[in-house]
């Protein structure tokens, strides 16, 4: 593992991210958004120390090779249960251990684990130190900037501070305070005001911590300007923001358009590797670049399907893989058929590869006339 500056055992810096999102970043998704993106470090969804202690390991944390570098979330409250949970995990591959300190949902609540943890920063140091000694692998928190009326100055210095002194390997920060009654999830994802100048001071403040920004990041261009100033475009006000943070994590944003996630290896390194950014776009800085070769998304085709038929040969769903797949190809010529063909027919009884393979074979063929066109 290479280590980061200043000591600290974690990706080198820039990191570009896929935040963990419980029902979506599972392991199709997960396989098909390595196709996209060597470099981006995936998440699984969080998933419960005591569900791995007492469950189905396979279905939990089963993974396909090609993941890495593969990040577990893990959710939980309990030192000695967190550290055992940890250390399967590493047994099973996983190449980084986060503990969810940020999620606000009712049912997270209701185990004392997740968001309502940033009140109690001790626990959380506790829960850090004993997964530290478990395990070899980095161990990293993700956690909000505070919750309920907390200062997020106060709050989030403390628990830095405290995990820091715990051996933490980085800290991912979604920039906005969690309420812990009377907002759903997805308004503590919108409603609470963002602070991204905070999580810059914060760097300051800790050079020799990873930070990485994580919370309404929208695009590929605003995401990256937190680790690179130099990454500006006309979108991205000319702001000063501070410090330079090490990484950042798109959630949403990736996932609905996923086509963002190949645009990403442009101007960030593999974390593991440090095999250097694929020039992709080298005139212009987009979240996005059509000219990507059709031989290179007949690829993704042929992975897909050939993936997919080996879900459906073990009992499984075409939906479940294809429910991933419909935010491919924003903006590009025969996108609109090419969800068509995605919604309506993997859900059919019987729905096989066919249907990945005809959904993109839509968009080469549009594309192919546009390019005939022009």
């Amino acid at each position: 593992m290479p280590a980061a500056a200043g000591g600290r055992r974690y990706f080198q810096a820039p990191v570009f991210a896929v935040a963990p999102m419980i029902d979506w970043t599972d392991r199709h998704y997960r396989f098909f958004a390595r196709l996209l993106s060597r470099h981006a470090l995936l998440y699984t969804e969080m998933i419960v120390a005591d569900a791995i202690l007492r469950g189905d390991r396979e279905r939990l944390l089963g993974h396909d090779a090609s993941e890495h570098p593969l990040a577990l979330q893990l959710g939980g409250n309990d030192p000695a249960k967190m550290a055992e949970a940890a250390r399967i995990a590493e047994g099973l591959g996983y190449d980084e251990i986060n503990m969810n300190v940020g999620c606000p949902s009712d049912r997270v609540q209701s185990g004392t684990f997740g968001a309502c943890l940033m009140q109690e920063p001790a626990l959380v140091a506790e829960c850090v130190a004993a997964m530290k000694a478990a395990v070899n692998a980095p161990v990293t928190v993700k956690c909000r900037i505070g919750v309920d009326e907390q200062d997020p100055d106060v709050a989030l210095r403390d628990l830095i501070a405290r995990v820091t002194d715990a051996g933490v390997d980085g800290v991912w920060v979604h920039a906005r305070k969690a309420w812990l009654q009377g907002l759903s999830p997805r308004e503590n994802r919108e409603l609470p005001p963002l602070d991204y100048g905070l999580v810059h001071r914060l760097k300051a403040e800790n050079p020799n911590l990873f930070i990485g920004l994580n919370g309404g990041l929208q695009t590929l261009n605003q995401a990256l300007l937190h680790v690179d100033p130099r990454l500006r475009s006309a979108e991205t006000p000319a702001v000063e923001l501070g410090a330079p943070l090490n990484g950042v994590m798109l959630g949403r944003a990736a996932y609905h358009d996923s086509g963002l996630l190949t645009a990403a290896d442009g101007y960030v390194a593999h974390p593991l590797t440090r095999a250097p950014p694929v020039p992709i776009a080298p005139d212009a800085f987009s979240d996005r670049d059509h000219r990507l070769s059709l031989d290179f998304w007949a690829g993704v085709r042929d992975a897909m399907a050939d993936y997919a038929a080996g879900h459906i040969d073990k009992g499984g769903r075409l939906i479940h893989v294809t429910r991933h797949m419909v935010g491919l190809f924003q903006g590009w010529p025969g996108a609109r058929r090419y969800r068509q063909i995605l919604s309506a027919e993997a859900t059919r009884k019987g729905a096989g590869p066919q249907v990945i393979r005809a959904a993109f074979d839509a968009v080469f063929e549009a594309v192919t006339a546009r390019q005939a066109a022009e």
